[in-house]
């Protein structure tokens, strides 16, 4: 499991590095030159939903999205393990059929292209749709090391806003 959350991990900080680099290098381009790279507003727009899908995955996981924990501080440690796993099947809920109709959108995309390079787009949200059932999977293994006391939270001290 540790090897599956590295390596979702790294796919999502090297997709936003990829944005980084293709921003900074075309704002440096078309300053110094004149001239910009060829579908580079498409391309980060695609490299960010990548970025997207692999960071859900990954912030799914760790528990670390945005939390309320007003309810979660005033119950006692079971309280706790319940709540966390509610609010884990309710993720999962929306995370698998997320999943599911991205991988419809790899399909229907067909032969769409991006406008200068003519790049497919099909490569781009085949890689998405990949983060995307991963976000589905750690949220059920998640769910899973929840449901056995392994990522019993009330163990640990929250980092909430």
């Amino acid at each position: 499991m540790k090897r599956l959350v590295a390596a979702t991990e790294t796919v999502a900080a090297v997709f936003l590095l990829l944005i980084a680099l293709l921003t900074a290098f075309n704002v440096a381009l078309r300053d110094l030159l004149a001239w910009q790279i060829p579908d580079w507003f498409d391309g980060t727009k695609l490299l960010m939903a990548i970025a997207l899908f692999w960071g859900i995955a990954v912030a799914t996981y760790h528990g670390g999205h945005i939390a309320v924990d007003i309810v979660w501080e005033h119950l006692q440690r079971r309280g706790r393990r319940v709540l966390d796993g509610v609010a884990g099947l309710i993720t999962l809920a929306f995370l698998a059929p997320m999943a599911w109709m991205v991988f419809a959108k790899v399909l229907a995309s067909g032969t769409q292209a991006t406008t200068d390079l003519r790049l497919p787009l099909m490569w781009f949200t085949g890689i998405a749709a990949c983060g995307a059932v991963a976000g589905a999977v750690l949220a059920l293994a998640r769910l899973a090391e929840l449901l056995r006391g392994d990522g019993d939270a009330s163990d640990e001290v929250r980092d909430g806003p």
